[in-house]
C-alpha cells in the first residue's frame, strides 16, 4: 500500500479516536455524542480547540484540565493513539485504497464498542448500527472500484451465517452470552465474509479462542470463579481486527 495512504489513515485515526471516546462516554449514559461540546468531566467547562488537539493537548497540559487542573484519564490518549494505529495497520494490509475506509469505520465501531463492553457488560444497538450504516455503503463503494461484485455476496452470507450460529448458542445458553454478541457477531461478519469466508472463519475462531484462554487464565490465577461475568465482544472485536490484518496467512497456515 502507498505510504502516503498508510500515513493519512493514521492522521484520520487521531481525530476519530478522539470522537470515540466521546461514544465511549455518553453512549451508555444515553446522552447526545454531538451536544453539547466536548466538557471536563471533573468541572463541565468546555474545552477550548487548542485543548483539544489528539494526544498533543494531553501532553502539553500534561494530563490536565486548563481550568481546575483535574487529572484527565489516560484512556483518553491510548484511545486516541490505538485508533490512529490500527487504521495505519489496516490501511498497510488492504490491497488498494478502496477498502480502506470501510475497515477503518468497522475498527472504529470495534474500539468503541470493545471499549463500553469492558466498562458496562454491554454492546449499544445503536453504535452496532451505526457501524454498519457508514460501512456497508464503503463496501459497496469497494466493490464497485475493484470489480469485486461476488464479495458483497460473500459478505452477506457471512454476516447472516454468524448472526445466525451466534443466535443459537444464545438461545442454548443465555447465561454465557448477551444478544449484543449476536448483534456484534454479524456485524463482523459482514466485514470479514466481504475479504472471504475463511476470514470470516478465522476472525470468529480466533475471538472465541481468545475469550476461552483468558477465561481458563483468570480461572486458573484465582482471579475469577465460574459463574464470574467475562465480556466477550472485545474479544470478538480482537479477533475480528486480527483477521482482517492477517487473515488470509492465518487462514492458509490453519486450513492450508
Amino acid at each position: 500500500m502507498n505510504a502516503s495512504v498508510v500515513a493519512i489513515a493514521g492522521i484520520a485515526g487521531l481525530p476519530i479516536g478522539s470522537f470515540l471516546t466521546v461514544v465511549v462516554h455518553r453512549v451508555p449514559a444515553g446522552e447526545s455524542v454531538v451536544a453539547p461540546g466536548s466538557r471536563c468531566p471533573a468541572c463541565g467547562t468546555a474545552i477550548r480547540a487548542v485543548d483539544n488537539v489528539p494526544v498533543l493537548s494531553f501532553l502539553l497540559r500534561r494530563g490536565r484540565c486548563r481550568t481546575c487542573g483535574a487529572a484527565i484519564s489516560l484512556r483518553y490518549p491510548a484511545t486516541e493513539l490505538a485508533t490512529a494505529l490500527l487504521f495505519s495497520a489496516v490501511a498497510s494490509r488492504m490491497p488498494s485504497p478502496w477498502e480502506v475506509p470501510a475497515y477503518c469505520v468497522l475498527v472504529a465501531g470495534l474500539v468503541a464498542l470493545g471499549a463500553i463492553d469492558v466498562a458496562h457488560f454491554r454492546l449499544p444497538t445503536p453504535v452496532i448500527v451505526a457501524t454498519l450504516a457508514v460501512g456497508a455503503p464503503l463496501l459497496v463503494l469497494a466493490s464497485a472500484k475493484t470489480h469485486a461484485w461476488s464479495s458483497l455476496v460473500h459478505a452477506g452470507v457471512a454476516g447472516v451465517a454468524c448472526f445466525a450460529a451466534f443466535a443459537l448458542l444464545y438461545a442454548a445458553a443465555r447465561r454465557a452470552m448477551g444478544y449484543g454478541d449476536v448483534r456484534l457477531a454479524g456485524l463482523c461478519g459482514v466485514f470479514l465474509g466481504w475479504l472471504g469466508y475463511r476470514v470470516a472463519l478465522v476472525g470468529v475462531l480466533l475471538g472465541v479462542l481468545a475469550a476461552g484462554a483468558a477465561a481458563v487464565a483468570l480461572l486458573a490465577s484465582g482471579r475469577a470463579g465460574r459463574k464470574t461475568r467475562l465480556p466477550f465482544g472485545p474479544f470478538l472485536a480482537v479477533g475480528t481486527v486480527a483477521a482482517v490484518l492477517f487473515g488470509p496467512s492465518i487462514a492458509r497456515f490453519w486450513l492450508g
